[in-house]
């Protein structure tokens, strides 16, 4: 019998060096220069955590923080019922579903840049139909002072860009359930909602987990289209984690911003491995269960 070889590890080394370059690389520059005051490239100086202890004890940084993480609960809130829910109407649609499914999916793959300009045209008042059919309804809609209305623009805004791939994922998931269980629930007398408290929601559970942490992490970590409509504002009600570190990076306050950024991707870091943890607990109790 032949002895085992580990050679084809080195068919893995390429994406390796690439992960490595791309990744590592800038992550342990980034962490380097939040040890230091950076006033150029030849003028350097060493504060060890200073920035650390600075950024995460300011209250700037504790109502930016705030306000990430309500913005990632509402749209975790609003996006992922809502999508389980248009995935389990376009099921019952037969073709016309998978169609509209590629409706909802278009919005994918609009450029970032592009999504908070349209959205303002949209509802800009003198020529945007949404901003015309508020005029017109009597409907008064400041997206620029009202800081309501702002959230309620970005979040809306933001669904609208997302739905589509939690439509996607929950749509697979409930087609992978075989007809078998709903034969049997109807024989059992089941109600819709036993079907989809027994059936359909375990049955996706995996499903609706990539897609709970995939909206996070990019909701958390939103600057794009919350800088466009309004920069963060009105007063700073809109200020969220990834504004506040571009500030510091057109400031020019490279060691700050550097901190900043090592502190953001712990915070995520660490929800990610809450979720892995969470993911394996529930493999181990299915595993033990069969």
């Amino acid at each position: 019998m032949r002895p085992l070889s580990n050679r084809a590890w080195l068919l893995v080394l390429p994406a390796l060096a690439v992960m490595g370059f791309v990744g590592v690389l800038p992550l342990v520059a980034v962490l380097n220069y939040s040890f230091h005051d950076i006033f150029s490239l030849s003028d350097v100086h060493w504060v060890g955590v200073e920035w650390y202890a600075e950024i995460v004890a300011s209250e700037r940084f504790l109502g930016s923080l705030a306000r990430s993480l309500l913005f990632s609960a509402l749209v975790i809130g609003i996006q992922i019922p809502l999508g389980v829910g248009v995935a389990m109407l376009l099921r019952r649609s037969g073709r016309l579903g998978v169609v509209m499914m590629m409706l909802l999916a278009a919005p994918l793959v609009v450029p970032w840049n592009m999504i908070p300009i349209m959205w303002l045209n949209l509802v800009d008042p003198p020529a945007g139909l949404v901003g015309q059919a508020f005029a017109a309804l009597g409907i008064g809609f400041d997206r620029k002072f009202d800081p309501l209305h702002t959230w309620i623009l970005i979040l809306v805004m933001d669904s609208w860009h997302w739905l589509g791939l939690v439509v996607i994922l929950a749509y697979a998931g409930l087609s992978a359930i075989p007809d078998a269980y709903y034969r049997a629930a109807a024989i059992d007398g089941a109600s819709r909602l036993d079907v989809l408290r027994l059936i359909e929601i375990p049955k996706i559970a995996g499903a609706l987990g990539i897609v709970l942490l995939l909206r996070f992490v990019d909701s958390f970590m939103i600057y794009t289209e919350a800088f466009a409509i309004n920069a963060g504002g009105p007063d700073r009600a809109t200020h969220f984690l990834a504004i506040d570190l571009g500030e510091d990076i057109k400031g020019f306050s490279y060691g700050t911003s550097a901190a900043r950024s090592m502190v953001y991707f712990l915070i995520v870091l660490t929800v990610v491995w809450f979720f892995a943890r969470i993911m394996a607990g529930r493999e181990d109790a299915r595993g033990a269960g069969t």
